[in-house]
């Protein structure tokens, strides 16, 4: 699929980050685009980028506000796609709603691990569902699953667990992997990709506290400013002698930095993706450190996980240990 005009793509979690990027530059080439998020003020900023890049006539840019983790809400949205851009059929799903969390299977409450993992995992299966029937009326389909470099390696650094998140992404891989034979026997005309980002400048960092406490506000929360706590103490950082006002922003900084310090922004991030579909590649990786990183651990899977493979990795790829 080397062009996008006249196509419908629908994308999730297309408020903020590579969502929005991915649904400005479809909009910028024609594409009718769809997208949902918890977030009806961010997709509304989403969709004013995407009317200036000047739309075709009759070109369609609608917003839906959805939990991708809800079937229920996965039902409606589908149905609101088909209603709104009046069709029975699109051409590109976008599984990219995604937040960060989880950490530990032990440390963690259960409720916010599984927040993750509904997320990241359940939000690519369920949409995968609800929209295959709407793929599979179209003359040619692309699905899209965004992984991650913690879709094959399972770690922050030594000190970090990560286990909900890592572990959805993994499963965000093998299911695409899974789909190629899949759709190549029963659907040839739909292909799919994986994609593994590394760092991309996104709000990411900022947001997953606020979808995972229920919180969007600017001022954290006791629960949010707890779970900061923990996230210390599990550093081996000493959080006690921090005051909630100083936790907080040094909260608010990582957010910031991840952002803003990024080795690539969420528009290249997007342009990858887009130029990676437009090739037909299956296996998407975004960014320098997701290229570098696939290549140490595809040559010492055994040391992956040891302290000093995290040090020389995250020397070599400009990583900050501990942000």
């Amino acid at each position: 699929m080397q062009d996008f005009a006249g196509r419908i793509a629908v994308i999730t979690g297309g408020g903020t980050g590579m969502g929005r990027e991915l649904a400005r530059q479809l909009a910028a080439e024609g594409c009718n685009v769809a997208m949902c998020d918890v977030s009806a003020k961010t997709m509304a900023e989403t969709k004013a980028l995407c009317d200036k890049a000047g739309l075709a006539q009759g070109q369609r840019i609608t917003a839906h506000v959805a939990d991708v983790a809800d079937e229920a809400q996965v039902t409606r949205f589908q149905r609101e796609v088909a209603e709104q851009q009046d069709t029975d059929r699109i051409h590109l799903l976008f599984n990219n709603a995604g937040i960060g969390g989880g950490g530990s299977m032990i440390a963690t409450p259960r409720a916010e691990w599984e927040r993750t993992f509904g997320i990241c995992w359940g939000g690519v299966y369920l949409n995968t569902r609800a929209f295959l029937p709407m793929l599979m009326r179209a003359d040619a389909g692309h699905i899209v699953n965004t992984s991650s470099v913690n879709g094959f390696w399972a770690s922050l650094g030594p000190g970090v667990p990560h286990t909900a998140y890592a572990a959805a992404k993994f499963a965000v891989k093998g299911f695409t992997e899974a789909l190629i034979t899949d759709l190549r026997i029963n659907a040839p005309h739909i292909k799919c990709s994986v994609v593994m980002p590394g760092h991309i400048g996104t709000s990411i960092a900022g947001n997953s506290g606020k979808v995972i406490s229920g919180n969007f506000s600017d001022k954290l929360s006791a629960a949010q400013i707890a779970t900061a706590r923990a996230r210390l103490t599990a550093m081996q950082v000493d959080a006690a002698k921090y005051s909630d006002e100083q936790i907080e922003a040094m909260v608010k900084e990582r957010a910031r930095r991840f952002l803003e310090e990024a080795p690539m922004t969420a528009a290249e991030a997007a342009k990858v993706i887009l130029d990676g579909v437009k090739a037909g590649r299956w296996r998407i990786l975004v960014g320098a450190d997701a290229h570098r990183i696939d290549e140490m651990v595809r040559a010492d899977p055994e040391r992956a996980y040891e302290p000093d493979f995290f040090a020389t990795m995250a020397k070599e790829v400009g990583w900050r240990i501990g942000s």
